[in-house]
């Protein structure tokens, strides 16, 4: 391939000049170096590209196309280099993210609100890691942040501290367990247990609450959205677990009250995963941080 990018600026810069020399201390060349480039390119393609006895310089056919060519290859060529310009600074990219919680929607989707007006240029973009392997996935780049309160040691994956939460048992209003201020694994064995759609082992309330004591509640149900699972409870068609950031706003109204899961209430931590040579991108710093400053009330 001859044609360069040079080429076509030059053949561009020349078009829109009174004369060459105009055009030559534009591209911060000589007059006899830019006429050389232009006397190449006729050289190669056997065709003139200017009728020289025309003054100022007339376009033949074949200049016109190349200027053509010109007008419609170097905007996108330039905005290409100022894309990564701002990549390199950090200042855009992309921000696929992955929530291992469906509960992580009552505050995410507000966070990535404020997000967006602070970083127009990220693409931002959210799945549900419920359908797939979510560590594996960032390590392949396919997605770029996972939020979970279950961090797995995994090469080139770090782990960000976002926020401490409570997990607790919500329960209507008049439900006799309402009246404890905590409740212990056996409190559920006669009980509904309202979840969201996900296998047992990646719910807290059985890992680490009701199969350590041995205990099974006496029916499972399971509902999708998070409003749903309040409204089960409020109608004592059930009880569940849930982080205190999504209880907080039922009890202030009064629509449900909730207890702690044994004396000491079952406690963990919401991170972000993120590949070890991502973790300082600005907008990616900046997510986290956002994050943990606007996190949810408890």
């Amino acid at each position: 391939m001859f044609l360069e990018l040079r080429h076509l600026r030059s053949l561009k810069i020349i078009a829109d000049s009174a004369t060459l020399a105009q055009a030559a201390d534009q591209l911060h060349l000589t007059p006899s170096a830019l006429s050389h480039q232009i006397r190449a390119i006729e050289a190669y393609f056997a065709v003139p590209l200017f009728l020289r006895q025309h003054k100022p310089l007339c376009l033949t056919p074949a200049g016109e196309r190349l200027v053509t060519l010109a007008e419609q290859i170097l905007p996108s060529v330039e905005r290409a280099e100022r894309e990564l310009h701002s990549l390199a600074r950090g200042d855009s990219g992309r921000l696929h993210i992955t929530i291992e919680c469906h509960a992580c929607f009552e505050w995410l989707l507000p966070t990535l609100e404020r997000y967006r007006r602070d970083w127009p240029e990220v693409e931002v973009d959210i799945r549900l890691g419920m359908s797939f392997t979510p560590l594996p996935a960032l390590t392949r780049g396919e997605i770029d942040l996972v939020i979970t309160s279950d961090p797995v040691k995994t090469a080139g994956v770090d782990f960000e501290e976002m926020f401490a939460y409570e997990a607790r048992l919500a329960v209507a209003l008049d439900h006799p367990l309402a009246r404890k201020a905590f409740v212990e694994p056996g409190d559920l064995a006669g009980e509904t247990l309202i979840t969201y759609p996900v296998e047992r082992a990646r719910l807290d309330v059985f890992r680490h609450f009701l199969q350590p004591a041995g205990v099974e509640p006496a029916s499972v149900r399971q509902a999708e959205l998070t409003s749903m699972i309040l409204q089960l409870v409020a109608i004592r068609q059930g009880v569940a677990v849930l982080p205190d950031w999504v209880l907080h706003e039922a009890a202030v109204r009064g629509r449900l009250a909730s207890c702690a899961l044994g004396p000491q209430g079952m406690h963990g931590t919401l991170y972000a995963a993120v590949r070890e040579n991502d973790r300082d991108l600005p907008y990616l710093t900046s997510f986290i941080g956002l994050a943990r400053t606007l996190n949810p009330p408890h």
